[in-house]
């Protein structure tokens, strides 16, 4: 089926469905100034794009080094988002150093590189953090305007809950109150109904104790299982930061759109107040093209993500000055932390065989269900493809005695996700039986990692280091995890259906004995934050401003998962969306 969807990518990448026509090669630019530059249309760049040109004075430039989503169908369908990870042409292709809390392996890091960046090909999950991740976010930096209070406004601009693409009546399931009505992104719970789904909540009242249920796990205190809302629209297409922010605006004149081309290097043409001012960027679309310089008349705002914003950064000079000067880089501006702090969310998954029919598995074995299902899609926008694949969610607290680096009570130290088949991002689907499926993370993490240059070329790839499970503390935090999902599946909702383990563990297990599984299996979520994470207004610690500013720097503004201080307990581009929509509003008032 791989093969199938690989091919419909590449035939549909240059469809027909964007209206205007982007520019493909720097020499297309009729102009070489613009007010803003912004570096990658990603989650928060198109975002940013989309806000600022609603003034009509401002011009703004998006660079983005990947192609066009326009048509790939791949992208379209919730369900075969999977399709696009790790690799495939709208991602980067990147992999990590060796891990020495996964034994050694290396793990596929892909970051979105396409129109949308990872919007594009993210498992669009749907979820806001806590409010005490929020109010962390606000205490560490000490602007308020970073609290729960303070962005659920921009929260809910960002969003319009739409019905599911079955229709179905979600009383009960979501609380519509709490959500926006007429923003850019339509999300919409999920409608392909599943087998499991009933017993999931079951599970809630045989163990309401461990597994309360919650109404809607975006209230602000999402302790508990409830339904899992996605970045999939009422007509069961995905829902991107391309889709939603940039295509409708793509008709006005102060916006230019420059893709398959590359922001090499940031460029401090002088000093003000008596630091670099970054003025301008060095762009090319490869290692031995012609370079471009492109100026910005206010600001250059970078929103590369997590692993590519640290990485231009240090090219540009900007980083900890010991290993720029070992990379024979002269530092233009010494900041420490850029590249630092890089945390994810490390992910493991368990199987067990179930007594079940028409689960995930038969899809991935059988190319003609999956031709049926594709059809039924195309023709209705409903099906099993209209759901990325699961509909529920579970955040937790993993009970006491272990030490806990959530954000506070209404924040999770672990995830559970529900899959009715066998679902692993790092073992194939079994070419016989059924199963089920469930994923655990470690919601809030203490390993830390890292971005650094691996050399000075920008086309090479950084050195990606997330440190997963490198903190004793975060193992101990995953066998609870690994505990807590056998002891769900003894709840009496799942007699006659769970059939017995398909890993080796079993509630009789030892706490080395699952440590040693979570080695050899686990992987990462796919959420890099913090490698430029903000810092208070004074002082050395973190690379921007509450403002988002880059410190000792002036014109240079970052807006990207890497900002965020702490890792939220939560899927990553709901936050990101709300970040992006109040830096939009602190660059305007800086500006008008």
């Amino acid at each position: 089926m791989r093969l199938l969807f690989d091919c419909l990518l590449a035939i549909s990448i240059w469809a027909p469905t964007t209206i205007c026509m982007l520019h493909t090669n720097p020499s297309q630019l009729e102009k070489t100034e613009y007010d803003f530059i912004i570096v990658g249309a990603g989650t928060a760049g198109n975002v940013i794009a989309n806000r600022l040109t609603e003034e009509s004075s401002f011009t703004v430039l998006i660079v983005e080094s990947g192609i066009s989503n326009a048509g790939v169908i791949a992208d379209e369908i919730p369900y075969l988002a999977t399709t696009l990870l790790p690799t495939s042409s709208l991602t980067w292709n990147y992999t990590s150093t060796a891990q020495s809390g996964l034994n050694g392996r290396t793990i596929p890091y892909p970051r979105g590189r396409a129109l949308g960046g990872s919007s594009t090909i993210n498992l669009q999950a749907w979820t806001r953090a806590s409010q005490d991740d929020w109010n962390r976010f606000a205490s560490f930096t000490g602007d308020n305007g970073w609290s729960w209070d303070a962005m659920l406004p921009y929260m809910k601009k960002s969003e319009s809950l739409v019905a599911p693409p079955d229709h179905h009546n979600t009383s009960g399931e979501i609380i519509p109150s709490l959500h926006g009505t007429s923003g850019p992104v339509q999300i919409s719970l999920g409608g392909f109904p599943m087998e499991i789904d009933q017993r999931v909540f079951d599970t809630t009242e045989d163990l309401p104790s461990e597994f309360p249920f919650n109404e809607d796990m975006n209230s602000g205190s999402p302790l508990g299982i409830g339904r899992l809302p996605f970045s999939v629209d009422t007509e069961g297409r995905r829902s991107s930061s391309a889709t939603a922010y940039l295509q409708p605006v793509l008709n006005r004149s102060n916006i230019d759109v420059l893709v398959m081309t590359q922001v090499t290097k940031l460029i401090a043409s002088g000093t003000t107040d008596g630091m670099p001012h970054f003025d301008a960027v060095q762009i090319a679309q490869s290692p031995t093209s012609p370079r471009f310089q492109i100026s910005a008349k206010k600001e250059v705002i970078l929103c590369a993500g997590a692993v590519n914003t640290p990485q231009i950064l240090q090219l540009s000079g900007v980083g900890d000055p010991t290993h720029l000067r070992a990379m024979g880089i002269e530092p233009v501006v010494e900041l420490s932390d850029v590249g630092q702090n890089l945390v994810d969310h490390p992910f493991l998954t368990l199987q067990w065989f179930a007594n079940a029919q028409g689960t995930t598995d038969v899809v991935a074995r059988n190319a003609t269900v999956a031709t049926e299902l594709l059809q039924e899609w195309e023709e209705t926008g409903t099906g099993r493809y209209c759901d990325p694949g699961t509909n529920q969610i579970a955040w937790l607290k993993v009970g006491a005695g272990l030490e806990d680096a959530s954000a506070g009570p209404t924040a999770a130290q672990i995830e559970l996700m529900f899959f009715d088949g066998f679902a692993s991002l790092v073992q194939a689907v079994p070419p016989t039986g059924q199963y089920f499926t469930i994923g655990a993370a470690v919601s809030s993490p203490f390993s830390r990692g890292s971005i650094t240059l691996a050399s000075t070329d920008p086309f090479d790839f950084p050195l990606i280091d997330p440190g997963l499970l490198t903190d004793s503390r975060d193992m101990s935090v995953m066998i609870q995890a690994v505990r807590i999902g056998m002891k769900m599946v003894e709840a009496s909702a799942w007699n006659g259906y769970i059939l017995g383990p398909a890993t080796e563990l079993t509630p009789a297990s030892s706490d080395a004995e699952i440590a040693n599984f979570a080695r050899n299996f686990t992987s990462t979520e796919f959420h890099p934050a913090g490698s430029a994470r903000m810092g208070p207004e004074s002082g050395q610690e973190g690379v921007v401003t509450p403002d988002l500013k880059v410190k000792g720097a002036v014109g240079l503004r970052i807006v990207d998962a890497s900002v965020f201080p702490y890792i939220p307990a939560s899927h990553l581009q709901a936050c990101v969306y709300a970040t992006a929509e109040r830096a939009a509003d602190l660059i305007k008032s800086d500006w008008l």
